[in-house]
């Protein structure tokens, strides 16, 4: 974990000064990924900025507590901008009769791709740079919002899957209140991010270890995580359909022009 820490803090600071940038933006969930993110950036000495953009209704009083918790404990500057107005303005505008399916999952989007926006406000408006949160696992199985979550300047976990950043963040001190939370990303009320994937955590992490750095089959994936193969199939798939999120708009060349 020192050595984890250290190139990470290292990767952080080695972005900030190619950019040549102020600092860096990074949005405070009140969950783990974020405190892990947030805590590395303070620690390798980088200005940082923290965005804490709750719900009524949906955004837990907790969450945000955390949040500036997190925030003052790290002595950084943090403000918490209300999302309401904005989906509010979004929800009026749209024409939602014409688009009657995946309605819950495309909400959740919005709302992803809203907290983007502020967070590159904040940041071009004090020339920084945003530090996105993401880990291995969500990347890997593509649980992010093309253009929200996923639309960052730096990941410095990207290399962690979801079990590592929680043995990083203990190694880090972050409050046990927050590495302690079932996972969400707070899309609506109810959602976390095992219930939508249908598996743990840990079994997603060892099925993508045997399938990615062990390069094992299904069969012998499925008998050392102890899981089906029907459900390492679909880790597979997983990997597979998301593989747009993970790369730049394809581009057309055209010939004899």
């Amino acid at each position: 974990m020192p050595k984890v820490a250290r190139e990470i803090r290292s990767g952080i600071k080695r972005k900030i000064k190619e950019a040549g940038t102020r600092g860096a933006v990074v949005g405070l969930s009140g969950g783990i990924d974020s405190s892990v993110v947030a805590t590395l950036t303070k620690n390798a000495g980088v200005n940082v900025i923290g965005l804490i953009m709750p719900e009524t209704g949906v955004t837990k009083q907790r969450d945000i507590d955390d949040a500036i918790r997190l925030a003052e404990k790290l002595k950084i500057r943090y403000y918490v901008i209300e999302l309401d107005r904005i989906l509010t303005a979004v929800r009026n505008s749209f024409q939602w009769k014409d688009f009657p399916e995946n309605r819950l999952k495309g909400w959740g989007n919005v709302k992803a791709r809203e907290r983007m926006v502020m967070l590159y406000l904040a940041a071009n408006l004090s020339n920084r740079i945003v530090l996105g949160t993401g880990n291995k696992t969500e990347l890997l199985l593509g649980y992010f919002t093309k253009y929200g979550d996923g639309g960052v300047d730096f990941l410095p976990i990207r290399g962690l899957y979801k079990t590592q950043v929680q043995q990083l963040a203990k190694y880090l001190k972050v409050d046990e209140k927050i590495c302690c939370k079932v996972p969400t990303a707070g899309l609506w009320v109810g959602q976390t991010d095992e219930g939508e994937l249908g598996l743990k955590y840990r079994q997603m992490d060892e099925i993508l270890h045997c399938i990615l750095d062990l390069e094992l089959g299904v069969s012998e994936t499925a008998k050392k995580a102890k899981v089906s193969e029907s459900e390492v199939r679909k880790i597979k798939r997983k990997i597979g359909e998301s593989a747009h999120k993970r790369a730049m708009p394809e581009i057309i060349h055209l010939k004899n022009l």
